[in-house]
């Protein structure tokens, strides 16, 4: 049996436009800029530079409506269905239908010169090899990841070097050649472990007693001085106390990820410029947004001249009219990309205030104990925005303070009861547990339980196992790792 009902639904939904002012907003100044050069290459009515923009505001205006109220203009040969169709619509109301994060722009400049394998390839040239071995070795400098090592067993190589390279060879072959491969530089390239890698870079250094007895400590005694178990040592080598610091020290001067030392090895890097500054002027804080963000742009003269002209056209061609609806589709979109950057400008700057505002005691003393509890939320309340507006500004930008460059997103965190039952930030807590870790004794470091005690002592009753959270979002070890001899 078929029913008719009626049904009412409310949805919310974003415009084109106000998703694309979106994008904008999230940009970062670099790729703003690129945005920015992007869209003044496409759109030839749009132009850098000073100009009057109140003259043009009548000329986005429809192109067969009355251009004063005295003068009308013959309109019985436009067909208005040409004039409404989709023809008419610009492109950039028509791409980003479909948004998703996954359409956000990653793009960020590459470090120019030679990638870390063409490096290491370089160098192979300046060593006699066969054609076996030569092939061998470039496959080996292939399997070299961006830290310098090579993951693979030999075995998975030699499977690979039959299949792929035609090559048959046998492991001892390989392993002769991977020696000579680990000769290149820098020291510690195309190990296969930690171990082997810091085995190889002492090796590479004069024979000295600190030197010898740390080759020795790690081929024979790898695991326990991963553990810092320095009694077990002791006992083991028949050393004492001092020659086993000596040649720690010895250790500890070497580099685990050889391949992270060349800085030509290829990999994205993102140059950091400010969106904001913040400065304390006369004890007060004065906050500026980047210039590179508030562009000086103009609509075209030269196309709302050609509309002008067209407009008072009385006898139109169809050519005419498509010429008609293409310029006033670019001075469309032209007129709408400026006002998108200024509302993009007044969002960034708004939004950081807020932000400059609510932490104003941070901002003042560089303390970060003084930095208040804040999330998204709290500063979308503040200026009446939306909390996805909120983020898309703090997860991108860079504020450049008194205290150096900082990612505004660092600024928010969640909040905590102390003793007194008054919130406090997350931060500040990561600050002082940071503090008492780097006073402590490192013969004895203290554990996550003294830590909880100690922290409860100052005010701040968390458990054991939030300090050992917060302690590995430190990015600090456990106590028995922090232990030194």
């Amino acid at each position: 049996m078929l029913k008719q009902h009626l049904q009412f639904k409310l949805s919310q939904k974003l415009s084109p436009q106000q998703i694309q002012l979106m994008k904008l907003i999230q940009l970062p100044t670099q790729a703003f800029e690129q945005r920015l050069k992007q869209e003044l290459e496409e759109n030839p009515a749009l132009e850098g530079g000073k100009e009057e923009l109140d003259t043009f505001d009548d000329e986005f205006s429809d192109p067969y409506e009355t251009e004063n109220d005295n003068e009308t203009i013959n309109t019985e040969d436009i067909n208005i269905d040409d004039y409404l169709s989709d023809d008419e619509i610009p492109d950039y109301r028509t791409k980003a239908n479909n948004y998703s994060s996954d359409d956000e722009e990653k793009s960020v400049p590459y470090a120019a010169g030679v990638s870390f394998n063409q490096y290491l390839i370089n160098q192979l040239n300046t060593v006699y090899l066969s054609d076996d071995e030569w092939s061998i070795a470039e496959f080996l400098v292939g399997s070299v990841d961006e830290s310098g090592y090579i993951r693979r067993p030999l075995s998975d190589i030699l499977d690979d070097l039959a299949f792929t390279q035609n090559i048959y060879t046998d492991e001892e072959t390989i392993e002769k050649v991977l020696r000579i491969v680990q000769k290149l530089d820098p020291p510690g390239v195309a190990a296969r472990s930690l171990e082997e890698c810091l085995t190889i870079q002492l090796k590479r250094k004069e024979a000295t007693p600190p030197v010898e007895l740390a080759i020795a400590i790690l081929e024979k005694s790898f695991d326990q001085f991963t553990k810092k178990h320095y009694k077990k040592l002791i006992q083991k080598h028949n050393i004492t106390e001092e020659q086993l610091r000596d040649a720690i020290s010895e250790i500890e001067k070497l580099n685990p990820k050889p391949g992270g030392s060349y800085s030509g090895n290829n990999r994205m890097v993102e140059h950091v410029v400010p969106d904001f500054s913040i400065r304390i002027v006369e004890g007060e804080l004065e906050l500026s947004l980047n210039g590179r963000n508030a562009p000086e742009l103009h609509v075209s003269k030269e196309y709302s001249n050609m509309l002008k002209g067209y407009k008072e056209t009385k006898e139109k061609s169809k050519s005419q009219k498509d010429t008609i609806l293409f310029i006033k589709q670019k001075l469309d979109a032209a007129k709408w990309f400026i006002d998108a950057i200024r509302q993009r400008q007044q969002t960034l700057f708004v939004t950081m205030n807020a932000i400059m505002q609510y932490q104003r005691e941070y901002f003042l003393t560089g303390d970060e104990r003084n930095l208040r509890p804040m999330i998204l939320k709290d500063i979308a309340d503040e200026i009446d925005m939306d909390v996805s507006t909120v983020s898309r500004v703090a997860n991108s930008k860079y504020v450049d303070t008194p205290y150096g460059t900082k990612l505004i997103k660092e600024f928010f965190s969640e909040s905590m009861k102390n003793d007194q039952g008054e919130d406090v930030s997350t931060r500040e807590i990561k600050k002082i547990l940071e503090t008492v870790i780097g006073e402590e004794s490192k013969k004895k470091p203290l554990t996550d339980d003294k830590l909880a005690a100690i922290l409860k002592e100052k005010g701040y009753p968390i458990a054991r196992r939030t300090v050992a959270k917060y302690r590995e979002q430190l990015d600090i070890p456990v106590a028995r790792l922090r232990k030194q001899i």
